[in-house]
């Protein structure tokens, strides 16, 4: 029977030690993997890749760049009143016009036909209110002209009266003889009166009737006004003085009423129109100033009025010049402004780069001393093209990454290798 063979105690001590330097040695294997390898929410960048910048409290410069167009100060535009056919072209597009004049002339040869019709129409109304005015007046006079007639009758009556009650008083004549003669002044008298409460009633009614057939009459005047101008409105005038654009009427073109034409430029006035990002709406107001260099000189401006219609995460502004434009301006010039949205002031800032559009200034990617950038919620301010303001989670001197962060958003931690 074998028996077993007693092992050194040297040789039992370094297994033990064998085995527990294994031990030892996974150990640090898992913990590197731990560290060394990306977790859940964590992703492995390049460093020499990565742009990193620190937090300092630097005076903050607040104020926009922008780049802007002239345009015309403003534009009226040019519409076909009445529909027609283009019969002759009077102007070129980009002519200088005066207010008022002809830029071309339609045909319509319906318009033309219902106008003589419309006109021989009113122009016989217009006549019956003129007749119906006159036998009024006519009626007036022989109201008037009776009136008269029997005023002379009263007088010649009374003066019959007179001498026969004086042939009367002498004893020349009886009673009878002088009865028909008081009986034809009272007569005369009473047909008097009756006559004239006639003639004031009469003239108030016929006042009444005289105003409306003036106000007729005047309708009726005003009526075939329009009905004349309709033809007026087949000749397009321009409604300004200034320059004529978007002008490209062709002889024989077809025009329905309200089609637009054209548009009529103020020359010499202009203002400028800038896109701006959505994030500064809140920020530019009408009476903020800017300034542009132009010709190696700084030109004065303020905002006139913002256009808060946001379209592909732009809105549009207005800027006109402070006193009077610069010469030699021409319209679709683009000219670089600086818009100035407050003063200058001390605060804590970031470089401004690609890593504000990642995040939208609502978290950044912050550097621990170990090495690693963790992801932190902060709170930006105002921005300019060098800067931007950080208002909360973040210190001076803490070190950020400012690359682009495409692609990180779903990422809590980067680990930089």
């Amino acid at each position: 029977m074998d028996k077993p063979v007693a092992q050194p105690q040297a040789r039992r001590r370094r297994r033990r030690l064998i085995a527990g330097g294994a031990g030892a040695l996974a150990l640090i294997a898992v913990a590197a993997a731990i560290w060394l390898g990306p977790t859940s929410g964590s992703i492995v960048l390049n460093r020499s890749e990565v742009e990193i910048a620190a937090v300092r409290r630097a005076p903050f410069e607040d104020y926009l760049p922008l780049r802007a167009t002239v345009a015309p100060l403003t534009s009226t535009f040019v519409a076909a009143v009445e529909g027609g056919q283009v019969a002759q072209v009077l102007a070129q597009d980009g002519q200088e016009v005066a207010a008022g004049a002809p830029l071309a002339r339609l045909a319509n040869p319906q318009l033309t036909l219902d106008v003589t019709s419309r006109e021989a129409e009113i122009s016989g109304r217009l006549g019956d209110a003129s007749g119906q005015e006159l036998a009024l007046q006519q009626a007036a006079a022989a109201r008037e002209a009776e009136v008269a007639d029997t005023t002379y009758k009263l007088l010649t009556a009374k003066r019959d009266l007179e001498k026969h009650e004086r042939l009367h008083a002498a004893g020349l004549e009886a009673d009878a003889a002088v009865r028909p003669f008081t009986d034809e002044v009272a007569y005369e008298t009473e047909r008097l009166a009756t006559l004239r409460r006639q003639l004031a009633d009469e003239s108030a009614l016929r006042q009444a009737q005289a105003d409306q057939i003036r106000k007729t009459a005047a309708r009726l005047g005003s009526n075939l006004d329009v009905v004349q101008s309709s033809l007026g409105a087949l000749t397009l005038r321009a409604p300004t003085a200034g320059r004529l654009t978007n002008f490209t009427l062709q002889p024989g073109q077809p025009l329905k009423a309200g089609d637009t034409v054209g548009q009529v430029d103020t020359e010499g006035a202009y203002k400028l129109l800038a896109e701006i990002d959505e994030f500064y709406l809140g920020r530019i107001a009408p009476g903020q100033t800017a300034n542009a260099q132009l010709d190696g000189r700084t030109v004065a401006l303020t905002v006139l009025r913002v256009l808060p219609q946001v379209t592909d995460g732009r809105f549009r502004a207005e800027l006109g010049f402070v006193g009077a434009p610069p010469a030699g301006l021409k319209r679709g010039q683009s000219l670089d402004l600086r818009l100035t949205l407050g003063g200058v002031r001390p605060a804590l800032v970031l470089p401004n780069g690609p890593w504000i559009e990642g995040s939208g200034g609502a978290w950044a990617f912050v550097l621990t001393s170990s090495g690693r950038a963790e992801r932190r919620a902060i709170t930006t301010a105002r921005r300019n093209p060098e800067q931007v303001e950080v208002t909360r989670g973040l210190a001076a001197g803490d070190r950020v990454v400012v690359s682009s962060y495409s692609g990180l958003a779903p990422y809590k931690h980067l680990l930089l290798r």
